[in-house]
């Protein structure tokens, strides 16, 4: 199969290496990975608040960079970027009058994955150490992202990957369906509840006792890590795809 990968924004900035965590688990399955030339923000920030005709040149960007290249499917290792692609582009669209250009956003957000969405839903991975090698001998918990949960309905899908990666184990998170406070733009208009927010799910990933905490959305895993590393706790942030990346031969070290 040919996979786009969708990069978004966070991952490629600051985050790179779970961008070629999420390459390496395909290609690992002998898939081909390419990726779109053009391709920039999504425009859910703009979106998210409120700035609609501002998103409009940005959402045009990411439907031409994709639907100009050859692929089967496209994949972004990000929930949240994956809801405005599949939702919030074609909803932009026709709210600012553009039939055309909310056609074309339907058919890109229809071949667009979340990671953990494509691997079971497509390629049929349900066991993570048999199917892609995944070895990762560490204790973590993990944080289910709201885009995810609530607009993608992701389920268990990322849970039950880790799950069955070998070596692993995985406390269960107290609250885990609550927000971590990051929302985005909503963290700096509202930061003392955002911040509120973030010191009971740091609270709740320290009771656990795992040495870091994984999740689906590195936008929400920085959040989380800035409230774990300045309350001076142990537990870290790691992305799902660079645990499913790590094999026995290049187990990732804590």
């Amino acid at each position: 199969m040919r996979i786009a990968l969708f990069a978004t924004c966070i991952v490629d900035a600051m985050y790179p290496e779970t961008a070629k965590s999420t390459v390496k688990i395909l290609e690992r399955l002998g898939h081909e990975v390419i990726f779109p030339a053009g391709q920039a923000c999504c425009g859910q920030m703009h979106i998210n608040s409120g700035y609609m005709p501002e998103a409009l040149p940005v959402v045009e960007n990411h439907v031409k960079a994709f639907e100009r290249s050859d692929y089967d499917v496209a994949v972004a290792p990000s929930g949240s970027c994956v809801s405005s692609v599949k939702h919030q582009h074609p909803v932009l669209a026709k709210r600012l009058g553009k039939p055309e250009l909310k056609e074309r956003a339907e058919a890109v957000g229809a071949k667009t994955y979340e990671l953990s969405q494509l691997l079971t839903d497509v390629l049929g991975i349900t066991n993570a150490a048999e199917q892609l090698g995944s070895y990762f001998p560490h204790t973590i918990t993990y944080h289910p992202s709201c885009h995810g949960m609530r607009t993608l309905g992701l389920e268990d899908r990322q849970l039950n990957l880790l799950k069955s990666v070998g070596g692993i184990t995985v406390e269960e998170l107290p609250e885990a369906d609550q927000c971590c406070g990051f929302g985005g733009t909503f963290s700096l208009k509202n930061s003392e509840v955002s911040s509120a927010m973030l010191d009971d799910k740091v609270k709740n990933i320290c009771s656990t006792g795992a040495s870091l905490c994984a999740g689906g959305d590195v936008s929400c895993l920085m959040h989380i890590g800035g409230g774990l590393s300045r309350s001076g706790q142990r537990p870290g942030t790691m992305h799902l795809a660079d645990i499913l990346a790590s094999t026995r031969e290049m187990e990732v070290a804590l």
